[in-house]
């Protein structure tokens, strides 16, 4: 009796492995027509996929398709990749009050490189308000601990301020100017000329025309003589222009040891350091709906200022 019991259970999980799979139950209760319905449906949305529709839903089914550049617009929103630093609640609670955060106050694109102005509670200033205007050298954080890192040359010094993104004391962001650099940080401006720092307090915004690409500044900046707050010969910057030169064989006998070309490669170094492309989309399909709605109210505002109403002529 046991091995009868044994053989039915068997072809009775038979069956019903065939009655889950979806081409055999279309072939036993679809019809030809909704059959040919299907096919074309899946043909109009592979022919689809390239086309921008914020109500549109991706492929997987689990959102609104995001364009490919909300993971540079706001990076801020993609979790910490380090496994040790990650928590799924805490993260979700985080984008909520980012979002909330970004209907109160209206935060630009701005990449490293952007030159932007900054007003923040000062207690101490004679309004108690205050204004940094600087060029982004740094950009680092996620989440709420998302900060970027101005630089000005101010009556002949350098001057450094480090904002937090979401920082309830910050009460306006300006970008004046919207590029991006060669590098994705300009700390070696700390050890460069001046010029290549100064910005002017007083700088009017530059506006882009609406859709147009951002501009690269393919600016190659030299350093000053030694010595150098850090090492930079080792590092592999594109908009650096060392003078080794003036490097001893010592030192370039170092540079040379501590090289590690193959890290490129490094697929598993990769992988430990950035975040998987299905996750980004799960995230920002999160965020997608509020923040695109963000992005029109923020047009429409630009076309107002942009606006002069005409005079009239006697």
């Amino acid at each position: 009796m046991s091995a009868v019991r044994r053989v039915f259970t068997q072809n009775l999980i038979k069956s019903f492995n065939s009655f889950k799979t979806p081409g055999k139950s279309l072939r036993c209760f679809a019809t030809e027509a909704t059959e040919n319905k299907i096919i074309q449906d899946k043909l109009e949305s592979n022919n689809n996929n390239n086309k921008y529709e914020p109500h549109s839903s991706t492929p997987t089914g689990r959102g609104p398709v995001v364009p490919e550049q909300y993971r540079f617009i706001y990076p801020e929103f993609l979790p910490d990749p380090t496994p040790q630093h990650r928590n799924n609640m805490r993260e979700k609670l985080e984008r909520m009050d980012m979002l909330s955060r970004r209907k109160v106050i209206d935060i630009p694109e701005f990449y490293v490189g952007s030159i932007l102005a900054v007003t923040y509670t000062e207690p101490h200033a004679p309004g108690k308000s205050n204004r940094f205007v600087g060029i982004c050298i740094k950009r680092t954080g996620c989440g709420l601990r998302a900060d970027f890192l101005l630089r000005n040359v101010i009556d002949h010094q350098g001057v450094e301020v480090r904002f937090d993104m979401y920082d309830p004391a910050i009460q306006k962001i300006e970008c004046l100017r919207l590029e991006k650099r060669l590098d994705d940080e300009l700390l070696y401006l700390r050890d460069a000329p001046n010029e290549f720092s100064t910005v002017p307090v007083d700088m009017e915004p530059e506006y882009l025309p609406e859709g147009a690409p951002v501009p690269v500044n393919k600016t190659i900046v030299p350093l000053k003589p030694l010595p150098w707050g850090t090492k930079w010969e080792q590092s592999n910057m594109k908009g650096l222009s060392a003078n080794l030169d003036l490097l001893t064989k010592n030192r370039l006998r170092k540079r040379d040891a501590s090289a590690k070309p193959w890290e490129k490669y490094d697929l598993m170094k990769i992988y430990r350091e950035t975040i998987p492309e299905e996750e980004q989309q799960a995230i920002y399909s999160e965020v997608f709906m509020k923040l695109h709605s963000l992005e029109l109210s923020r047009k429409k505002l630009k076309r107002k200022r942009d606006f002069v109403r005409p005079t009239k002529k006697a």
